[in-house]
């Protein structure tokens, strides 16, 4: 059944590549405030070494990971496989939100291919990395990525994905800060 390990090795890294998919979970600190977890795609995640990863964070309609991140770090990413042999693999750490502007953020762009709507990238330092059976996790085919994300980033265009930041992305749905450059565009606003 399921096994632990020190780092990511190849095998894993074969299987990260594989998958279409991942899911993202932070909770705020406390016992209040709402826990969050988020699908991810886009072919956005990276392995940058053995006990680190990263993801590209694009524009959404909240910021929770991002604020929970600056609270307290936690944060867990999980894998499984859609097709193949059965597999979930989790990824526990601390994460970082590397916002552009940032001193590592033009490193680890080099990772990545540029995109329309990019607002950090979340950097996590692995503590536990662990698998398990994924018995429960039906069979499902790819069929592609969907275009809907790109195409609204490139309608908004910058100015129009910085308002929407400004307005959506500043802080969470519990009220704690979140994106850092929304919530500087948000006081300049407010302060005029």
């Amino acid at each position: 059944m399921g096994q632990t390990y020190t780092e990511i090795d190849d095998q894993m890294r074969a299987f990260v590549a594989r998958q279409h998919v991942f899911f993202v979970a932070t909770a705020p600190t406390g016992a209040d405030g709402h826990v969050n977890c988020s699908p991810k795609g886009l072919e956005s995640l990276r392995i940058l070494g053995p006990k680190t990863i990263a993801y590209l964070d694009l524009v959404g309609s909240g910021a929770e990971t991002i604020a929970h991140l600056r609270q307290n770090g936690r944060i867990v990413i999980m894998l499984c496989a859609f097709e193949g042999p059965p597999k979930i693999l989790r990824f526990y750490g601390r994460g970082q939100v590397v916002e552009p502007g940032d001193a590592d953020f033009q490193t680890l762009m080099a990772s990545f291919a540029p995109r329309l709507g990019l607002r950090a990238i979340i950097r996590v330092e692995l503590d536990r990395i662990s698998d398990s059976c994924g018995y429960g996790v039906p069979l499902m085919g790819y069929e592609g990525e969907r275009t809907q994300l790109p195409a609204w980033a490139e309608r908004k265009g910058e100015d129009g994905l910085q308002e929407y930041r400004r307005q959506q992305n500043a802080v969470s749905i519990d009220g704690l800060p979140a994106l850092r450059s929304a919530g500087d565009l948000h006081k300049s606003r407010t302060s005029e």
